[in-house]
Formats: structure tokens, sequence, C-alpha cells
């Protein structure tokens, strides 16, 4: 817990400074018990904004090559992914999909905090893609509020395709809590569906974007 306080501190500092970001919402982030973060997903740096700018802890995936990588960068990078809370995960496999959601549900039964993008991966071109029903399924499982969010100018940060990051303003907007009825994992893949698209009508209307009815693809596919 201290290595992540001293991370985030540091790294919510750097973001303040340099970004000026306008944080809304703040308001709607509750101070205790499960919740799920389902943010619009733009640029490489999402999630450290996420972790960084909330309240209360939030853990997000993170591919698992950030956590072997070999040499002083790979621990650098093992050293501040864990700081800042995320999870590693294969990428790709759906068994390492399927256990990185178990490991998501085992954090929201102790109470805490994580963060999915229901989109799946980054919107090079813009557009809000269909979500994938994962948060759906975390949302019926636990019973957990899901907090919308829409980030809005993060691509600017860090376009993709380069390396080299670029000092933005941006705007991080958090909408009212969404609360589905609790029905364990069982529940049936209709109402899954129907909870994922009400997420992401919360996430549009927060960030703005132009939807999409198909799903985002990576690059490699």
């Amino acid at each position: 817990m201290v290595l992540y306080e001293a991370t985030r501190g540091l790294t919510r500092g750097l973001i303040s400074g340099l970004c000026r970001p306008t944080v809304e919402g703040l308001e709607h982030v509750p101070a205790q018990g499960p919740v799920i973060v389902a943010p619009n997903h733009r640029s490489f740096l999402d999630s450290v904004i996420v972790q960084a700018l909330m309240p209360r802890p939030v853990a997000f995936f993170a591919k698992a090559e950030y956590f072997t990588t070999g040499g002083v960068k790979g621990r650098l990078m093992k050293t501040f992914f864990e700081g800042v809370g995320s999870i590693p995960v294969e990428r790709g496999e759906q068994a390492a999909s399927v256990q990185a959601l178990r490991t998501l549900l085992d954090i929201l039964e102790d109470d805490g905090g994580v963060g999915i993008y229901p989109e799946g991966t980054r919107s090079r071109d813009g557009l809000l893609y269909r979500g994938r029903t994962g948060v759906g399924w975390l949302a019926l499982t636990t019973g957990a509020p899901v907090l919308p969010v829409g980030l809005i100018g993060t691509e600017k940060l860090q376009p993709a395709g380069q390396n080299r990051i670029r000092p933005q303003h941006f705007r991080m907007r958090i909408g009212a809590p969404l609360q589905f009825e609790k029905k364990g994992p069982g529940h049936s893949l209709p109402a899954r569906r129907s909870a994922t698209d009400d997420i992401m009508d919360a996430i549009a209307a927060l960030s703005g974007q132009q939807r999409s009815q198909s799903y985002n693809q990576s690059p490699a596919a």
C-alpha cells in the first residue's frame, strides 16, 4: 500500500502539473465498498490516468510483458505497474481472460475497486465501439455499482504508434453510478448484453464519441 500511494501520488502530481486536466464527477465515486470503473479507451495512458486521478485504488489489467521484460527497463516497468495496482494478463488468450475476470471478481468481493474497458482495446479512429460483455458479467455477478467514465483528449498525449508523450489538457468525466440487480454468475446472456449496452450508453453520453455497432479489434487481428 505504501508503494501504491507513493507511485500514485507522484503520477498524479506529474499529470496535474503537466496536463492541467479537468476532472468532473468525483462526487460519484463511493468512498467504500466494491466499485467497477468503466472508461472509454483512447490512449495507452488511460489506465494510469484513471488510477492516478481517482480518489481510491482502482485495479486495471496490463499486458503480462510489462511484468516479465528483462533488464533495467523491465524492472522499472514492473515496479511502476505493480505500484499503480495493475494486474498482469496474457492478451488474446481466452483462458487467461476468464481467469483475469475472476481476479477482478476476487477484488470486488473484498470491497475493492476495479477498472475494465468494455471496448477491450484502444480506439484508434475515435469511434466508441460496441462493449464486450465482461463488464456486464462483473456487474450482474457482484451487484457492484458501475461508474461510467468518459475520457476526452487523452489520445493526444501519446498518439497511436508513437513513443513520445506530449503533455496536453484532457478531461475525465465520471458519471453517476449504474446499479444492476445482483444475479450471481448464473445470469442469462441477454441480461449481460443489456447491462453492457446500458453501460456503453452512459459512457457515450460522457465522452461524446460517435458510436460503432461493431467490436473493436487490435491491430494484430
